[in-house]
């Protein structure tokens, strides 16, 4: 059981720690936000509570650990872009495949979007997995950071 959550004020601890935890996790798959990310934490906090074309949610587990975030980015003519992270100690659980099913669904209810977008890097075989179990289709082969990555699309209901 997991717990989507529209991004708050009250989550900046959490989600702090959360990303410092997980920071080399992430660097194997996408590039390092770098150290000013960290050291500026309060401003991009509050930068993205007070964005109005993004949609940031944090994902918490059961016992309401915070243990990933799911955002729509860029939310703009009825499309965004889909990015989602989840802790090391978290994967392999299908958190993932539910929370991005989740925002699907919020998405299209909630934010009234027609479609979105996601990319991967092609090293990235469980991101794939999950964009393909919730019904995005590869459009496109490019370059992300030097890494060969697929771009996807969802239309939504």
């Amino acid at each position: 059981m997991l717990t989507l959550e529209r991004l708050r004020p009250d989550h900046a601890e959490a989600l702090y720690d959360f990303e410092l935890a997980n920071r080399a996790w992430f660097t194997r798959t996408i590039p390092d936000r770098g150290d000013a990310y960290f050291a500026d934490f309060p401003a991009r906090h509050a930068a993205a509570l007070a964005d109005e074309a993004c949609h940031f949610h944090v994902v918490r587990d059961a016992s309401g650990t915070l243990i990933g975030r799911v955002n729509l980015i860029d939310a703009v003519d009825g499309t965004a872009e889909l990015g989602y992270r989840l802790a090391e100690s978290a994967t392999g659980r299908g958190y993932a495949k539910a929370a991005v099913a989740q925002v699907c669904h919020l998405a299209a209810t909630a934010y009234a979007l027609t479609a979105l977008t996601a990319r991967t890097t092609l090293d990235n075989p469980a991101s794939i997995a999950v964009l393909t179990h919730n019904a995005f289709t590869v459009t496109e082969r490019f370059t992300l950071s030097g890494n060969p990555a697929l771009r996807f699309h969802r239309d939504l209901p």
